[in-house]
Formats: C-alpha cells, sequence, structure tokens
C-alpha cells in the first residue's frame, strides 16, 4: 500500500520581530491537521520572536529561504508582528519565495502587518484583505480593498488569500486557513 507523505506548510519569519502567537498558533494548528510546519527564513539558524515589544522564544529554522522552493510546499503562512514583515519586505529572496506561492496558485495567509511583505511582492492589487489597521493606506496604495473584518477570504483565480488583523482573531484565521489549505490538497 502506498502512503503519501503530510504536505508540508512553510511558514516565512525575519530574524527578529515576529509576534509569537502569530507563528505559534497556526504552527499547532497545522500539526493538529497531521501536515508539516517549517520555519523558513533567511537566516540559517534560529530567529527571536516577540510578545509585542518584548522578547519571546526563539526557534530553530528549519531551512533558509535562498534554499527553499515553492515546490516543497502546499501553502505559505506569514505570521505577523510589526519588524517581522518590515524586514522581510527588504529581503528580495523572501518576497520572490512569498510571490511563487501566488504564481503557483497555491493559498496563502497572512495575520497583522505580514500583508506589507505581500504588497512588495505586487500581488495585493485587485483583492479585497484585512490587516492591522495601520496597514489600510499602504494596502489601498498598493491596489488593494481594506475591510476591518476578523478574518477575509479573497479568492482571485487559482490563489485563496486568507487575512486577519490581530491576535484576538487567531482562531478563526487558523480555521479559514485549514479549510482552504484542505480544499487545495
Amino acid at each position: 500500500m502506498e502512503t503519501r507523505e503530510s504536505p508540508a506548510i512553510a511558514f516565512l519569519a525575519a530574524a527578529e520581530g515576529t509576534e509569537q502567537v502569530e507563528l505559534t498558533e497556526p504552527w499547532q494548528a497545522v500539526l493538529a491537521m497531521g501536515w508539516r510546519p517549517v520555519l523558513v527564513s533567511p537566516v540559517p539558524d534560529r530567529i527571536q520572536m516577540f510578545k509585542h515589544l518584548d522578547r519571546g522564544d526563539t526557534k530553530d529554522v528549519d531551512v533558509p529561504v535562498s534554499a527553499a522552493a515553492e515546490s516543497d510546499f502546499a501553502s505559505l503562512v506569514l505570521p505577523g508582528g510589526v519588524a517581522n514583515p518590515d524586514e522581510l519586505r527588504t529581503d528580495p529572496t523572501a518576497v520572490a519565495f512569498a510571490d511563487s506561492f501566488f504564481v503557483a496558485g497555491k493559498p496563502v495567509a497572512a495575520i497583522c502587518h505580514a500583508p506589507w511583505t505581500l504588497i512588495e511582492a505586487d500581488v495585493v492589487r485587485g483583492r479585497t484583505l484585512t490587516s492591522w489597521p495601520s496597514l489600510r493606506t499602504d494596502l489601498a496604495n498598493a491596489g488593494a480593498t481594506w475591510v476591518d473584518e476578523e478574518v477575509v477570504r479573497c479568492e482571485q483565480g487559482p490563489n485563496v488569500l486568507v487575512t486577519s488583523r490581530r491576535p484576538d482573531d487567531l482562531p478563526a484565521f487558523c480555521k479559514a486557513f485549514i479549510e482552504v489549505v484542505s480544499r487545495s490538497l
């Protein structure tokens, strides 16, 4: 009997500044489905997560973004935190990695400030999404429609983008993301 390997889900995070709960709760949701979460980062060793402005835990990197390929993953999760996506959007390899999921038509989920990385990848134009409220103007300037909702699923062609505003939205975010990925497998 042939067995199929569980799907790998990429989590893209910078060296510092990822909001810890925005990485760990979706990570646990992926594990609960029997899938494999994989931490991808511009740094090769470990990231420093934050609990708002205070240092949180560290987490070992599984694959440096320079060695990561979209074809190895079923989906991409972009956790927030202010510093995390701000750093990622200045890294051309990280931006190209995020963009590759849109090119391939694979689901992407982004929470809080994470859409900054998607703005840099020029993949929000014509989409409806939500984020931390301070990104509203940035998203509008990039051609997106911003709404103040707990979770937004935007289907555009083969792509589904799931977005949420803040840590309080994580239960709805995780539920929507898991549903979208399950449908795509």
